[in-house]
């Protein structure tokens, strides 16, 4: 079959909660065809199916989760089993804290689909433990635990846009360590070695997206040396993804609570970034105005 005209297949998977008919949703908006519910045992003949297409590369998304009962335990074994033909196929993970979850399902007053005789819980413990496997071998994973659906879908439109550009996709993310750590991070750089503008009163009040703040902190002792070293070890690690077909990745900046030191250093670094011809950048401060 002509590469110009090969299928494209993306499972969607994840947590109960987390979001999967929204970007059901987003994935159909944008184009996509989308099944849910799918058995795993049918992945193969549907990519089959779809390859035969008439127009031009066709687009599936099934979306696959634990409603799937016992034919979802044979979900890892299928999609290693798809890995070794020539589907252009990607899985995306969608994943949450554990108390959004528990909130999400209180507030639409549902059981979640393992918790049985147990709690919410319970349920989400179950389904986390079954999921590991698959959340591993991801291709893009989603936190959407502070994502609004609106927000969640301009994600999706971004990253699965059918005009998205052949460049790997990379996030540059800045975040505070006391809110927890990225669950979407492939890499974590912190900051908290350089000097905490929090201390000094006249840049407190200000963020590492003001000029004054970040001048002092890509100023101070360390802070050039460090970015020249980490954008040195960076470049091969995302020339090695898109040689590995990876098209997303995520780079998180860290410090104490996300507003002044990962906030600056993560601009750097986009900008840095942005000049490579293989990636396309974009910039996310997490938990910028959360303090």
């Amino acid at each position: 079959m002509n590469q110009e005209r090969k299928a494209e297949l993306l499972i969607v998977t994840g947590m109960s909660g987390a979001g999967r008919s929204t970007v059901g949703n987003a994935l159909e908006d944008l184009g996509w065809y989308v099944v849910d519910n799918l058995p795993p045992q049918m992945l193969g003949p549907i990519s089959d199916l779809f390859s035969l297409a008439k127009y031009p590369r066709p687009k599936l998304a099934v979306v696959m989760d634990v409603r799937g009962g016992e034919f979802f335990g044979d979900l890892h074994d299928s999609l290693q089993s798809l890995r070794q033909t020539s589907v252009n196929m990607r899985l995306l993970f969608l994943e949450a804290t554990d108390s959004a979850l528990v909130k999400r399902f209180e507030n639409v007053r549902r059981p979640h689909p393992l918790q049985s005789d147990g709690t919410i819980l319970d349920g989400i413990t179950a389904e986390r433990n079954r999921l590991l496997s698959i959340r591993e071998t991801a291709d893009v994973i989603i936190d959407t635990s502070d994502l609004n659906i609106h927000q969640l879908s301009n994600k999706i439109s971004d990253s699965f846009s059918l005009e998205q550009s052949k460049k790997l996709q990379v996030t540059v993310m800045s975040f505070g360590f006391k809110y927890g750590l990225p669950a979407d991070a492939d890499n974590v750089a912190d900051m908290r070695f350089l000097p905490n503008p929090f201390w000094d009163e006249s840049l407190r009040p200000f963020t590492g997206e003001d000029r004054a703040v970040s001048n002092f902190v890509l100023g101070a002792e360390g802070a050039e040396e460090f970015v020249e070293n980490y954008l040195a070890a960076l470049k091969p690690v995302l020339r090695g993804y898109t040689q590995e077909n990876k098209r997303y990745a995520t780079i998180a900046i860290g410090c104490t609570g996300g507003k002044h030191r990962s906030v600056a250093t993560a601009r750097k670094i986009a900008t840095e970034l942005a000049k490579l011809d293989f990636v396309a950048v974009s910039l996310k401060h997490r938990d910028l105005g959360r303090e």
